[in-house]
């Protein structure tokens, strides 16, 4: 069944859990122990069958007979919809989970919700995400409050790196007429019913890591219309090189 609304919405889910499995992989053989290396290469792995199943359904409603290998290894940078955050270089370990926490406060009440959407194939998508991307939320808290609440340097670089990720979480909750025809046809989840449950959830953690709440009006945007950061670029062109320089080869 054709449908380009759903379809360019499960482009915007796909492409942020594309993105953020890809950053995550960056960590491998890098992280502080050998315990959360495999850690975070399972986040990983659970964001990429995440995009893969939202890629293949993106594909076949938008009708033009691309699949999911297709959309994520032969589309250009301005062709690419997730939101800025995931996309942001890692930094350090804390500015990393600190993006984790942001990242998975939304997608938990996200895809809460996107199990009971009308559409069946994406409930079905939602009812498997949604038991990862708990897991994904307890094991950035725990990072959080433990480098938060840990010695002077941990709490001034977890302060730091959540200061300079903080204000592209909000883009995660802008609205636009695709979505405003979603939600009143029960597909999508409202961005704004979403928030109240992120807020309420990072400030918790935060209070319990004895972190500061950011202030600051700056809300970069333009994910979702292919605007993207510097970065990003160089993370594609490392993603699609091998799918690019050998096209059409079966493995």
């Amino acid at each position: 069944m054709v449908d380009p609304d759903v379809s360019q919405y499960c482009l915007r889910l796909g492409d942020d859990a594309l993105v953020l499995a890809q950053r995550l992989c960056e960590w491998a053989a890098r992280s502080p122990q050998l315990e959360e290396d495999v850690a975070l290469m399972n986040l990983a792995l659970d964001l990429l069958g995440q995009s893969r199943s939202l890629l293949t359904l993106a594909g076949a409603r938008e009708g033009a007979g691309r699949d999911e290998d297709d959309l994520a290894f032969l589309r250009d940078e301005p062709d690419f919809v997730n939101a800025q955050l995931v996309e942001l270089e890692n930094g350090d370990f804390g500015r990393t989970m600190a993006k984790q926490l942001l990242v998975s406060a939304y997608a938990l009440p996200l895809w809460q919700a996107l199990c009971g959407s009308t559409d069946a194939d994406l409930a079905a998508i939602a009812g498997k995400a949604v038991k990862e991307v708990a897991y994904h939320l307890d094991h950035a808290r725990s990072w959080v409050v433990r480098l938060g609440d840990g010695t002077e340097e941990s709490h001034l670089r977890m302060q730091k790196g959540l200061d300079e990720v903080w204000p592209y979480a909000f883009e995660l909750f802008e609205s636009d007429p695709l979505l405003d025809r979603l939600v009143a046809r029960g597909v999508a989840a409202d961005p704004a019913a979403l928030q109240p449950f992120w807020r309420s959830c990072v400030e918790e953690v935060l209070a319990e890591a004895t972190l500061s709440v950011p202030s600051t009006d700056w809300r970069p945007s333009g994910g979702r219309r292919g605007t993207h950061t510097e970065s990003f670029g160089y993370l594609l062109a490392e993603m699609q090189h091998l799918h690019r320089s050998h096209p059409g080869v079966s493995w």
